[in-house]
């Protein structure tokens, strides 16, 4: 059974106002095993699990990095909300480390207004070669998880208009995004030296693909989706996410070649993801034409099933998911909020309160 992990980026902010605050320093300050550490802005903070087996050691481990976050925030006098995008109005401020400071003066506004947070899932794998593999043959099927997790309706006081903002600024940064096949591990490499040998990105951790090979870990990480509202939410996209490498990898082993779609369509795909969430048309990754996101949904779970039923998962994921769609997603929620409030102090109060499973 193969290992996952979830990282989750979460928002610091003031209590009632919901104000983002820049406080990393102070909560990340003498943190223990599983606090919470610094990021790009000094406004968010990162968790992080160890690697799990079943989706009831990574649920709890989520829950406990969630509640050790808060109560780092509570000691300095901030809450922390799994928002994607700020609803506040806010100007970021970068963390003083010499890499973040770079960024900022080399991306300007892009790095400067880049206050986001991701939620991104290792899962394992045996060998570069089979990542590889793998990276080429779930190329279809990320938009749909961005879909699922959308959680950043709001940007700076207002409606975006969007389900996921955050990866409509994400996708400022130049190697953000969907990318061609790789065929093997070499392309891969070749591809990412050549990107920073171009002068455009700092280093090789800014190679920001949707999925990328970890460079620290042997897994692939899979990048795309918002940081969820809701821990069940984090659950079945680290779900789906394994289900989907694994499913890649009987794929890949067997030399069933990947789908030939071009990274023009996944492009569209994505923009369609993060513009309508749940509340609309997907483009299915099988036809690459519209359907209703709520099928596309179920050919997600259809497409991982024999792998969800290896790990015992499949009936875990379908139920997550069935009440996902009822619900809606995280901004589903955020603007329900809002319409009955009016205020969005009042949703950032409640994501707060929902982060922590209240």
């Amino acid at each position: 059974m193969r290992s996952f992990g979830v990282e989750e980026e979460l928002l610091l902010v003031a209590p009632s106002s919901g104000v983002p605050v820049a406080l990393a320093e102070s909560v990340t300050r003498g943190k223990d095993d599983d606090g919470p550490e610094r990021e790009l802005q000094r406004q968010q903070v990162e968790t992080g699990t160890d690697p799990c087996t079943t989706l009831d050691e990574l649920a709890g481990q989520l829950r406990d990095r969630r509640n050790a976050a808060a109560r780092a925030a509570r000691r300095a006098g901030s809450e922390v909300a799994a928002l994607a995008t700020s609803p506040r109005a806010v100007t970021p401020s970068t963390t003083p480390a010499d890499r973040y400071l770079r960024m900022a003066e080399e991306y300007a506004l892009t790095a400067q207004e880049q206050l986001t947070c991701g939620c991104h899932v290792h899962v394992s794998i045996e060998s570069e070669d089979e990542g590889v593999g793998v990276l080429d043959r779930i190329r279809p099927w990320l938009a749909p998880l961005l879909a699922m997790t959308g959680n950043s309706p709001f940007w700076q006081d207002r409606d975006s208009g969007y389900d996921s903002y955050r990866y409509q600024v994400w996708g400022r940064w130049p190697s953000a995004g969907p990318t061609e096949a790789f065929g093997t591990p070499k392309l891969y490499h070749d591809t990412v030296r050549s990107m920073v040998e171009s002068g455009a990105l700092l280093d090789e951790g800014m190679i920001y693909f949707d999925a990328r090979l970890s460079r620290h870990y042997p897994t692939v990480e899979v990048r795309v989706a918002d940081v969820c509202l809701m821990a069940d939410d984090a659950v079945l996209l680290a779900a789906l996410v394994r289900g989907l490498v694994e499913t890649a990898a009987r794929e890949w082993r067997s030399g069933e070649p990947p789908v030939p779609v071009r990274t023009e369509l996944l492009r569209l795909a994505s923009w369609r993801a993060s513009r309508s969430g749940l509340a609309g048309d997907l483009i299915h990754p099988v036809t690459q034409r519209p359907a209703p996101a709520r099928d596309v949904v179920y050919a997600l779970i259809e497409h991982t099933a024999p792998a969800l039923v290896d790990t015992g998962d499949l009936q875990t994921a379908t139920e997550l998911a069935e009440r996902l769609l009822e619900r809606g997603n995280g901004a589903a929620l955020q603007r329900q909020v809002y319409e009955e409030t009016g205020e969005m102090s009042a949703v950032v109060n409640a994501a707060v309160a929902r982060t922590l499973g209240a």
